[in-house]
């Protein structure tokens, strides 16, 4: 399961979406998401699916690989629709004992998991199509006008990378610490959820212990290399639009477009 956690790791391949600026990516990443909550009818989910499958076709990244993250979010999930549909008024359609279920219940269930879904996925191919490098440059040439209002930019940019850097690390770290706990006979698939939540408590102890010990390792070489932020730092590879990330703001405004006009104002 542990494996199925796809946010946070990058897919080295070569594709369109690759070769974006991250400005780019990480502005569509936000203008998705932001468009998936003002989506008011089945259109505007049609015209995000379409736009969402075009992006994953452009990434080359295995859509079976890409969809591997939805198996985390499953509990999430059942657990959304679940209290959508017993806790929405509306016509009822079916009633078991105090229980109703409504037909408006029924449909915002099944947008808010279609919802949720699209919005993992958009997530993952920012991450899965940008290495942290680029993701943090990104990040900062973004908010670098909150400067202005004295934000840490660089800092907060700094911190998102090395919390994507550290994700697949601790994954890889609690995967060796599993296998050596059940190679001495620790059992963490068998029993109760209960049971099985339990099992897992002697697996965090040496998990944090490691982390800890990561993070400390981290800012010593750091402090060793007397980093002191952004201020006066030049970048190797300093970002810069091409044609190619202009088309694709092109298209990110065609898309806002279409959702706002189609899936909000009209066919309500």
């Amino acid at each position: 399961m542990l494996r199925d956690i796809t946010l946070g790791q990058y897919y080295r391949t070569d594709s369109v979406i690759h070769r974006l600026d991250p400005r780019v990516k990480l502005v569509a990443t936000f203008a998705f998401i932001i468009s998936l909550f003002l989506v008011k009818n089945v259109w505007g989910y049609v015209i995000a699916a379409v736009f969402l499958g075009a992006c994953i076709a452009l990434s080359n990244v295995p859509v079976k690989f890409m969809f591997r993250g939805m198996k985390t979010i499953f509990f999430l999930l059942v657990i959304t629709m679940v209290f959508n549909l017993i806790l929405t008024p509306g016509t009822p359609i079916v009633s078991i004992w105090k229980i109703k279920i409504t037909y408006e219940g029924l449909r915002l269930a099944i947008l808010m998991a279609i919802r949720l879904v699209f919005l993992i996925t958009g997530s993952s191919i920012m991450t899965l199509t940008t290495t942290p490098n680029n993701l943090t440059d990104g990040l900062e040439s973004v908010l670098k006008p909150l400067k202005a209002l004295h934000v840490p930019v660089h800092e907060i940019a700094m911190m998102m990378s090395i919390a994507l850097r550290f994700i697949p690390i601790l994954l890889e770290e609690t995967d060796k610490i599993m296998k050596a706990q059940m190679a001495r006979g620790a059992d963490f698939e068998s029993g109760s959820l209960i049971n099985r939540a339990k099992s897992l408590v002697p697996l965090l102890v040496p998990l944090f212990i490691s982390a800890f010990r990561r993070a400390l390792d981290l800012a010593m070489a750091m402090e060793a290399r007397c980093y002191r932020g952004g201020e006066g730092r030049t970048k190797m590879k300093p970002l810069i639009y091409q044609n190619r990330d202009r088309i694709a703001y092109a298209i990110l405004v065609i898309y806002l477009v279409s959702i706002i006009v189609f899936g909000r104002l009209l066919f309500r």
